[in-house]
């Protein structure tokens, strides 16, 4: 333990935490050295987020101990813990839209120097700390709104290291970020680690920790499952540790009785990036739609479900032709959409559970006259979040307490409850942990076996191969290929997203 002490850089011990009852960290043990990426990973509610809030300052502990360098740190708010040099950096970022990217950066400069701030200066230091990264190329005097989502992530860093961070916590970093733009990240995340920062890397995605982590530990139900070197892990082996279950269960076989087509799309056209689109799903089939970032797939069904203007083209359901100017008018007909940003779209953070639930157009358990029974619904929302293994209080507590992966389910209830002859699924298992996904994945294959046509749009090839009984594959807003079966294979996907004959 000693030996461990004298290593880490990072140490906290015997860390908990309980919210309104329920324990979140239940002695906690963790540690992380100088120039290592420390991969942290587990189910959603395992406690991978709380345990770095607490770190950070976000949280106060309920008991246990943090070292930083060897010496013991009270860190009880986010100023402290930029003190004894911890910066995270979020999904979502805490940048000022309307400043400069020079502003962002050294932020905490500008009240310094009086009441006058020496302009040239602040933009020569927040160059400097860009060109040190590799991207002296950003104006700095522009609003940071102006930049790219990868941009902004780029100056998220710089003003971490404006602070001279010793500890940076990374929480989903490539989220929202393209596969160029992920490679991009990680060279800085290397660079870091060869300069003695100690980076503590939270993903659900198995293949980012393999390529960048010298280390990972395993969280589950708030305690430490184990740590381990990456070169003792395989991604069987770490899918183990976080829920005990194997990788080869992920996408579970079935024996799909797929009936008539349901949805016939033809030759559709909206704005720029749907461009002539013709597809059709059956009763009972998973049609998986496959392509690069910015392939259209999104607008494309967003056309379809009404909330974006269709130029031309026809949309049959059940072999009569319909014409949908509204999500309304979608949900009506039999079509349901869960969109790709569930925070905004998804679920109304400040509303509870049981609301977002039952919001649908028709409450099944509403009378004639509008009444609802509220023991029948109490009853249904309780079942739909047993069979989902949501992980919540209880169904009356606000969907923002949730993690990012049981707000996805919370915002999948109302769909499994509704009558939909078609579910429009649009990454929905993006930012998921592996536990999540599976019970994903099962209530799909749930919903299909009820004869439910279903179209998953998802950016993961596995997902793609291991869900689809037919993928489709865009590129540049056009279908550029079909397949079914056994020759859904990463290499054909990839040729066809590509535009490689």
């Amino acid at each position: 333990m000693q030996n461990a002490e004298i290593r880490d850089h990072v140490r906290m011990e015997n860390i908990t935490k309980t919210f309104g009852g329920l324990a979140a960290l239940s002695g906690a043990t963790f540690g992380a050295r100088a120039g290592e990426i420390h991969g942290l990973m587990g189910e959603n509610g395992a406690g991978k987020s709380t345990l770095m809030k607490i770190l950070s300052g976000a949280y106060s502990r309920d008991g246990g101990k943090i070292s930083i360098g060897g010496t013991v740190a009270d860190i009880t708010n986010p100023r402290s813990a930029h003190g004894h040099g911890i910066s995270v950096i979020y999904q979502e970022f805490s940048l000022a839209k309307h400043m400069s990217v020079a502003e962002n950066i050294l932020l905490e400069d500008l009240g310094g120097g009086g009441w006058l701030i020496n302009s040239k200066e602040l933009s020569r230091k927040a160059q400097a700390l860009l060109a040190d990264i590799g991207f002296a190329d950003v104006d700095v005097n522009q609003p940071v709104s102006n930049l790219p989502i990868a941009y902004q992530q780029i100056v998220e860093i710089c003003k971490a290291l404006s602070r001279k961070s010793s500890v940076l916590i990374l929480d989903e970093p490539t989220a929202v970020l393209t596969h160029h733009e992920s490679e991009q990240l990680f060279g800085i995340i290397r660079g870091l680690r060869k300069r003695g920062v100690c980076i503590i890397y939270i993903s659900h995605r198995l293949e980012e920790i393999f390529a960048l982590c010298d280390r990972v530990t395993v969280l589950k139900d708030g305690q430490i499952v184990d740590t381990l070197p990456i070169g003792d892990l395989t991604e069987d082996r770490l899918v183990r540790l976080m829920i005990g279950r194997e990788l080869t269960d992920f996408f579970p076989l079935r024996n799909a009785k797929i009936g008539e087509t349901v949805l016939k799309v033809q030759n559709l056209s909206a704005g720029s990036m749907v461009k002539d689109v013709s597809f059709e799903v059956r009763a009972g089939e998973i049609l998986g739609f496959s392509g690069l970032v910015g392939a259209g797939r999104t607008e494309t069904m967003r056309s379809i479900f009404g909330a974006d203007p269709v130029d031309s083209g026809k949309i049959f359901l059940d072999g009569k032709q319909i014409s949908i100017a509204r999500p309304r008018q979608a949900i009506e007909a039999g079509i349901g959409m869960l969109p790709e940003d569930r925070k905004h779209q998804g679920v109304l953070l400040d509303l509870p559970i049981r609301v977002n639930a039952m919001m649908m157009p028709v409450n099944h358990h509403a009378n004639l006259f509008g009444w609802i029974d509220g023991r029948a619904e109490i009853a249904a929302v309780n079942g739909l979040s047993r069979a989902l293994n949501l992980k919540a209080g209880s169904i009356d507590a606000t969907a923002s307490t949730l993690s990012g992966g049981n707000q996805q389910k919370v915002a999948l209830m109302k769909w499994i409850a509704s009558d939909c002859k078609v579910l429009i699924f649009d990454e929905p298992t993006r930012g998921v942990d592996v536990g999540a996904k599976v019970e994903i994945y099962r209530v799909m294959n749930d919903l299909a076996a009820r004869g439910v046509a279903i179209i998953m749009i998802s950016s993961e090839m596995l997902e793609i191969i291991g869900m689809s009984d037919r993928a489709v594959v865009m590129r540049m807003g056009r279908v550029t290929g079909e397949l079914s079966g056994k020759d859904i294979v990463e290499e054909k996907l990839i040729e066809l997203a590509m535009g490689v004959n």
